[in-house]
This record gives structure tokens, C-alpha cells and sequence, in this order.
């Protein structure tokens, strides 16, 4: 089968790699986007998937909009019979979605209904969900609203970031999106309508979305915490400056004030509207990222201290 893929960040490479593995089926090109600034000296550079195309020498799609005419040209003369994606990051027209065949497969971390949107991973990390997972579904007009033709499921551990629920998403998935990709050739697979109840969103998560609110639980303190790592990553307020904030870990035998800082020798706490949480990694405006204990012993806390 003729595949052009659309992906963008590391979290794809895992499907674009099984494709490219797979003697089933030739990706003739890849669709990501546009080569970004990065970097202190914000030079421009590749997405990973244009990374690893590049590699294989397989042609790169940069389209600013997947609506532009010069790019609905290409796709056409590519004649893919399928566009599977993971993550691609910007809206597919109908003039797309009406070129392939069979259409384009999306790959989304969640089971659907649930968390639809930009940011499914971090909702059910967020949520305290105990299982999440991952669905293939044919893309239509509505938002991860088309017809479900598979779903994998896993635990949500209980020390998990959504960067570590991510990975091992990225693998299941990847395996779940070929299998799905490979009966559509079969025809023996066909999409099942999702049902009208549980639908639920998840909008992309800011860097203000991702201050942490030390008057709310520890058990919400720790699970925003997890949600927004590695990105955007937790921060809070200490002495007027931002302060970057790795996980934190609840403990059932301190009670603090909420935002109060207490130095222990070998932990750093807390307080919230419960029990403490003991900070992990803390980074500092211009500082590098470095243990609780080491930041808390340089800037010498004094009592009543407050993180808000």
C-alpha cells in the first residue's frame, strides 16, 4: 500500500519506523511541519520525523496550512492509497482528506470518546485516571470524532509523567496503527461509530495551565505536576521569580500551610490544602536544574517561607 505519513514530534517516529519496516507497504513521502527555531542561537531545524525521512530518503512535505494548493498538487500526483498520522499538528482540510483512498488514520492517546483534543496524556494524568490508552480512527470535520477501528489500552502507573505514559503509548500505538493500516488492506477491518456518551476534551495545556496551586490538595498538586512533564513543566513563585518545579511526592506525615517551605536535610516539603509534598528538581530564573535540597541549601530558606 502507498502511505504518505504525517507526523511531526519524537512520539511518531516509533509508527513511521514500523511503516518503513513494514514489506507491506511503501511510504513514498512524509508530511510534518515546518522546520522551527530551536535553540539559544534559534536556528532552524527539522522535526523528528523530517529528521528520519531524511535519513531514508524519502521525500518531506512542509506545507504552511495542509490546505495549501501547492501541497493538495503534490499529494495528488503521490496517489497514496492512505495517509496514516501521529501527532501532526495542524487541522486537515476536506480537500486533504478527500485525496487518499482509503482516506487518512489517526493515531490518538486515548480511548475514545474520552479526551479528544490536543492533550489526552496529560488529561488522564491530570484526571487520576487509572487506565488511558490509544485509538485509530478515520479522520473526519469533527475533532477525533470519526469512526474507531481499534484501541489498546494501559495502566496509568502511579509515578507516571505523561512523558513516560507517552513513550510507552507511542509503542503500543505504533503497533495498533500498523495492524490497522494492514486489515483496511485486508478489508477485513471496518470503523465502528464512536458512541454519543463519555465524549470528553482536552485542550492544549499553556505554561500558565502549568503553575502549580499549593492551596489546592497534595493529590492535585502531584498530578498537574506529572501532567505537564516534560512540557511545559511545573513552576510556582518564589521570592517574585519563576521557579521550575520537577514532580512532586505526597507525604502523609507533614502538615504545612499551604506554600510554606520546610528544609529537611534530606527532602524539601511543601505545604497544600492537605499533607506536604516533597519537592524533586527545582531550576531557578538563569540557574541550572538541580536537586530540592542543593537549591534549597543555597538560597537559605528562612521559616515561613512560602513557594506560591
Amino acid at each position: 500500500m502507498r502511505l504518505v505519513f504525517a507526523g511531526t514530534p519524537e512520539v511518531a517516529l516509533p509508527s513511521l519506523r514500523a511503516f518503513l519496516d513494514s514489506p507491506r507497504h511503501d511510504v513514498v513521502a512524509v508530511v510534518t511541519r515546518p522546520d522551527a527555531p530551536s535553540g539559544r542561537g534559534r536556528r532552524l531545524e527539522r522535526s523528528p520525523v523530517a529528521a528520519l525521512a531524511d535519513q531514508h530518503g524519502i521525500e518531506v512535505l512542509t506545507p504552511a496550512k495542509a490546505g495549501d494548493p501547492e501541497f493538495l498538487d503534490r499529494l495528488r500526483e503521490l496517489e497514496p492509497d492512505l495517509c496514516p498520522v501521529v501527532a501532526y499538528g495542524a487541522l486537515l482540510p476536506q480537500r486533504a482528506l478527500d485525496v487518499p483512498k482509503f482516506g487518512w488514520v489517526n493515531l490518538h492517546f486515548s480511548v475514545l470518546p474520552a479526551w479528544r483534543g490536543a492533550a489526552p496524556v496529560q488529561a488522564a494524568v491530570r484526571n487520576g485516571d487509572d487506565i488511558t490508552g490509544a485509538s485509530t480512527f478515520r479522520i473526519v470535520k469533527e475533532l477525533d470524532a470519526g469512526p474507531v477501528f481499534g484501541v489498546v489500552t494501559e495502566k496509568v502507573r502511579d509515578r507516571d509523567t505523561s512523558g513516560d505514559l507517552l513513550t510507552r503509548l507511542s509503542i503500543s500505538g505504533a503497533d495498533l496503527l500498523l495492524s490497522t493500516v494492514d486489515g483496511i488492506e485486508d478489508g477485513a477491518l471496518r470503523a465502528v461509530e464512536q458512541p454519543a456518551d463519555g465524549v470528553t476534551y482536552a485542550a492544549k495545556i499553556t505554561v500558565e495551565d502549568a503553575r502549580l496551586d499549593f492551596s489546592t490538595p497534595a493529590a492535585a498538586v502531584d498530578r498537574l505536576a506529572r501532567a505537564v512533564t516534560p512540557e511545559p513543566g511545573a513552576w510556582a513563585e518564589f521570592r517574585g521569580e519563576r521557579l521550575k518545579l520537577g514532580p512532586v511526592t505526597p507525604v502523609d506525615d507533614v502538615m504545612l500551610p499551604a506554600g510554606e517551605v520546610l528544609v529537611e536535610r534530606k527532602r524539601v516539603l511543601v505545604g497544600t490544602a492537605t499533607t506536604a509534598v516533597a519537592l524533586s528538581e527545582v531550576q531557578a530564573q538563569g540557574k541550572k536544574r538541580m536537586a530540592a535540597t542543593d537549591w534549597a541549601r543555597g538560597v537559605r530558606i528562612e521559616a515561613g517561607e512560602r513557594i506560591s
